[in-house]
């Protein structure tokens, strides 16, 4: 049975795609069929993580969310990035991304005009059956809309990121309760962009005394990362990386 992992942040730039890209990564170098839907469907740009050019990209899920066409028609298989390492080249493992419009006026249309957000649920659901996943992954929106609720709602595990920044610490709060009371049943949080002078520990504790909620990890401000600048999904880029040992600890949270 397939698995929905949504992943979320209250605030912009806390490395949430980055993240979503790299445990779908992980996941499906291990022989499993993954699906990422990007849902941040005003800002989006996860198809970049994975080279999937404006060019190559027929319908987007805006096309699926204004009736021009199938939900499977938007799934694009992007595994032959999980080429770049021996391990993951041989797994057997599948990546399928939906990508959101990148387009301006498609993006202003959706600010100006909405869609029937019920279609979203919909769409997982079908998408999940017609590609036979074991994963779906949803790069959400940050912040509360109604699309942001309906990923929380149906999630299996909802992963939260933060970073060690007072405003974060009250928008995760948020986050949290609204979870809780849509009853996900597996909450998971990552503290992202660590300063090295950082106590590890105490932020760890910290956070799991203010919210309940177990840190599936704490990842620093990594050099590589910030250089590799979302041009390539960093697990296979630098696959015996110690950033990268972390996010397999990570992803065997998610699967666990």
């Amino acid at each position: 049975m397939s698995k929905i992992v949504s992943i979320h942040s209250f605030r912009g730039g806390t490395g949430k795609s980055n993240l979503t890209a790299n445990l779908a990564a992980i996941i499906a170098g291990t022989g499993q069929r993954v699906g990422i839907v990007d849902t941040d469907i005003q800002s989006p740009g996860i198809h970049v993580l994975f080279n999937l050019g404006d060019d190559r990209v027929t319908y987007s899920l805006n096309d699926y969310l204004w009736g021009r066409c199938k939900i499977e028609d938007t799934a694009y298989d992007v595994s032959d990035i999980l080429q770049k390492t021996p391990e993951t080249a041989t797994s057997g493992g599948k990546i399928f991304l939906i990508p959101s419009s990148i387009k301006t006026g498609e993006i202003a249309r959706i600010l100006s005009e909405g869609y029937e957000v019920s279609l979203l649920n919909d769409g997982f659901r079908e998408l999940t059956r017609r590609l036979k996943l074991d994963y779906l992954f949803i790069d959400t929106h940050p912040g509360m809309n109604e699309e942001t609720l309906l990923s929380i709602a149906i999630s299996d595990v909802l992963v939260i990121i933060m970073r060690p920044d007072k405003q974060d610490f009250q928008g995760t709060a948020v986050t949290i309760d609204v979870a809780r009371k849509l009853n996900v049943p597996k909450l998971l949080m990552i503290i992202n962009k660590v300063l090295a002078s950082y106590d590890a520990d105490a932020l760890e504790k910290q956070v799991e005394a203010t919210y309940n909620v177990p840190v599936a990890g704490i990842l620093p401000l990594a050099e590589d990362m910030v250089r590799l600048g979302s041009s390539d999904v960093f697990v296979l880029q630098f696959p015996n990386h110690p950033y990268t040992e972390k996010l397999r600890g990570i992803a065997g949270m998610v699967i666990g």
